[in-house]
């Protein structure tokens, strides 16, 4: 039986990852519509929120991977300005809408159905998150990702990854691989591990060839 869980969860893992618009779209939307996430609805108080309220400072924030909508309601209201959710799935989108509304922040939120791999702004945000969204990122394509998106970045913005990087006190090699992936190609400015080095959340901006960060040195700094 066990075996034949493993194999389901590779498979999904696999269409999740690699599987075409359509067809991601018609597994995260029935998983969001039979309340699959549901025990992930209440995140308040998560690692996350404290380096998205340092880096944010009232300014746009991006969340690729948005889900249901616990970021933008759980977060402090008074640390952002305006909000963008992206995720692929409608029914996820129509949760976040809803807690929008409910938590009375509807008015500086925006939502965005599309699968992230694809999606294009003309917009600069203060931060870029991928709340473990990123591990459906195939990991070939993790660095063209963020190259892509750099440009959305303000001239002092940053990239927040959070990834659960252990199971069972088992390291994962994908989440891992990803960890490394971004910390030897962009200036890592924050890495911190929680919950005994199972979850790390790395904070990062582009780099360039001579270190400079956006056109300005960068800083060696990794706390």
């Amino acid at each position: 039986m066990k075996i034949v869980d493993r194999g389901l969860q590779f498979a999904r893992g696999f269409i999740m990852s690699y599987g075409n618009q359509a067809t991601k779209k018609r597994l995260w939307d029935k998983e969001y519509r039979e309340e699959k996430w549901r025990f992930a609805y209440n995140t308040a108080g998560d690692c996350v929120y404290a380096h998205l309220e340092k880096h944010a400072r009232n300014g746009k924030i991006l969340d690729l991977g948005c889900g249901s909508g616990n970021t933008c309601t759980e977060l402090s209201d008074a640390s952002y300005g305006s909000y963008v959710g992206v995720d692929i799935s409608e029914e996820a989108l129509a949760k976040a809408s809803k807690r929008s509304q409910d938590a009375g922040r509807a008015h500086k939120h925006k939502f965005v159905q599309s699968d992230f791999l694809g999606f294009e702004s003309s917009e600069t945000f203060d931060v870029i998150l991928f709340r473990e969204s990123m591990y459906h990122v195939p990991i070939e394509r993790v660095k063209f990702l963020l190259d892509k998106l750099s440009p959305n970045l303000a001239s002092d913005g940053v990239f927040i990854v959070r990834l659960a990087i252990m199971r069972d006190g088992k390291v994962k090699f994908r989440p891992k691989k990803m960890i490394d992936i971004i910390a030897n190609n962009f200036q890592v400015i924050e890495k911190n591990e929680y919950d005994k080095g199972g979850t790390v959340v790395i904070v990062f901006r582009p780099q360039d060839g001579s270190g400079k960060v956006n056109g300005r040195k960068a800083s060696s700094h990794l706390s």
